[in-house]
């Protein structure tokens, strides 16, 4: 309902960020002007609502950054082969989805092979399930042949490193200022994996750790050039996905892969770039090391609990997520939904992001989304 005032009285007004004001000419009568003020709809856009909550300012609900890959591309009923080939089919998925459901960014991720294709590692290719990195013939599968790998250059026409880059560019075009574009990167640990193959890299932490160093140096390298394509292209975010972290113990974090994740984070802050660090799996007991990587957001997955990941990371840690992406957002119901994010949120306190543990699942229902979207605008 609205508020009314007769001509020559002024009906007190609430703080500008408060109200929207809307004054009814049609509704002129007897010299009387009717005024109507309205509850507001929100006031920032997704890019300020993000940049915002990183800046830990205040804002006016949360931000929202689901992950989306194969859910994306069916929302344009394309094949995920297409999708993970061509910049033109991602950005116009990740359009498409962030319109549809009101996400506060669009993100250049598709999957992990970009970096590892470009160096020379075979690279399996399907219609419609991501690309995979055939661990039985991995590129190093003779470690000698890392002293004679180049960094590819991520800007060579045609590699699949330019195809992400230009992803950046097409989204600057569209929603430069509008929504937050992130650009993605894999992590030092994660790119070891894929070009090492994940078995001989666990037994190389304990058979030939100055190996295991000189790779991760050269990973480092690879992300911070292929970083700062993406960064100059114009991304506002650099994702930075370190899956295989996850898989190893304390030690071996806080030995060999805490140094050189955060050595590539310092680099992309060198370049003006902001990071959202991105583990899949559980990194519970590595959490004070990892929350002192530096990065501006962390993706919690869902086995992490929220509320010990705050106490061991520091109340200034903007954490997200961390619904179970298939028992809760895909398999759930909106109530159920909204009670998981309500609780995450709870736990995660002011500094928090609306989103899933991991990756949507391509086949979670549009209204289990849009519940997580409702909470999100209305907090």
């Amino acid at each position: 309902m609205g508020t009314f005032a007769k001509k020559g009285q002024r009906a007190p007004l609430p703080a500008r960020s408060e109200h929207v004001v809307y004054y009814c000419s049609a509704m002129l009568m007897k010299q009387c002007v009717i005024l109507f003020i309205f509850t507001p709809c929100n006031t920032m856009n997704g890019y300020e609502r993000v940049l915002a909550t990183l800046e830990r300012r205040q804002r006016e609900a949360l931000a929202y950054m689901p992950i989306t890959m194969m859910f994306a591309a069916d929302r344009i009923d394309v094949p995920y082969g297409r999708y993970a080939a061509d910049y033109h089919v991602l950005v116009e998925g990740q359009l498409a989805t962030a319109r549809q459901f009101d996400f506060d960014h669009v993100s250049c991720i598709s999957d992990p092979a970009r970096e590892a294709a470009d160096c020379g590692a075979v690279v399996h290719y399907f219609d419609d399930q991501p690309p995979t990195i055939d661990e039985s013939n991995a590129l190093l599968h003779d470690k000698a042949r890392l002293k004679t790998l180049a960094i590819p250059d991520p800007l060579r026409p045609g590699s699949r490193m330019n195809d992400r880059v230009s992803a950046v560019q097409l989204f600057v075009q569209q929603v430069k200022g509008e929504l937050f574009i992130e650009g993605w990167v894999e992590g030092p640990c994660a790119e070891a994996a894929d070009l090492r193959g994940i078995n001989a890299l666990m037994v190389d932490f304990t058979d030939d750790p100055e190996f295991v160093r000189e790779l991760f140096d050269f990973n480092v390298r690879m992300a911070t050039t292929f970083a700062k394509a993406q960064i100059e292209a114009g991304c506002d975010i650099v994702g930075v996905g370190d899956a295989a972290a996850s898989l190893v113990g304390p030690r071996i974090y806080r030995d060999f892969v805490f140094p050189y994740e955060k050595r590539l984070i310092e680099n992309i802050h060198a370049l003006g770039g902001r990071v959202r660090l991105h583990i899949c799996g559980n990194i519970s007991r590595s959490l004070k090391e990892v929350g002192q990587t530096g990065f501006e957001m962390i993706d919690l997955d869902s086995m992490v609990p929220i509320d010990k990941a705050r106490l061991e990371m520091g109340e200034e840690k903007v954490l997200a997520g961390n619904l179970d992406p298939v028992k809760c957002l895909r398999n759930g119901t909106p109530q159920e939904i909204t009670d998981a994010v309500a609780a995450c949120h709870r736990a995660a306190g002011t500094n928090f992001i609306v989103g899933a543990g991991c990756e949507v699942p391509r086949d979670t229902p549009p209204e289990n989304l849009n519940a997580m979207r409702t909470y999100a605008r209305s907090h």
